[in-house]
């Protein structure tokens, strides 16, 4: 099969059954995106989908073709991070490794859907991905910090 991933047209080897986050990891040796639940609940495992955040570990590789998919992997690179990269570090938002590509990706639809979220608005949005390392606060704050900065306000 073949994958738009990150802008560039990629060939997989895979089954018709074989998951999204499969096949970007062990086909695609795209390892950002990580697999915890498994079955679409924690958002370990967000990636963009034309735009729209979707549970790689529940979504069908086949369901991705022909669509825009996006990765952590895609966000930004060791040169030029991505100012929610940036955010994240600089306001502690990341944390172990296991959900933070998750949460980036979430983070990023949002900015795209609402450009200008209150905290509410965030915190609603981001509910779908869990950490076990934090309490959060640092993770709104740097999704909130990412957002001022994109204004120009930080």
């Amino acid at each position: 099969m073949q994958l738009n991933v990150n802008g560039r047209t990629l060939e997989a080897e895979a089954t018709g059954l074989a998951t999204l986050v499969d096949v970007l990891r062990y086909e695609l040796d795209l390892t950002g995106t990580k697999e915890a639940c498994g079955v679409g609940v924690c958002g370990a495992c967000t990636v963009l989908l034309d735009g729209r955040m979707v549970a790689s570990c529940i979504t069908l590789a086949a369901q991705a073709q022909g669509a825009q998919i996006q990765t952590i992997e895609g966000l930004g690179d060791r040169e030029l991070l991505d100012p929610l990269q940036e955010s994240f570090i600089t306001d502690g938002g990341f944390q172990c490794g296991i959900c933070t590509p998750g949460q980036l990706m979430a983070a990023k639809a949002l900015l795209e859907h609402n450009p200008q979220p209150t905290e509410d608005e965030i915190k609603h949005w981001m509910m779908g991905n869990l950490c076990r390392c934090t309490g959060y606060y640092q993770i709104i704050e740097s999704v909130a910090n990412a957002a001022n900065a994109a204004r120009g306000d930080r």
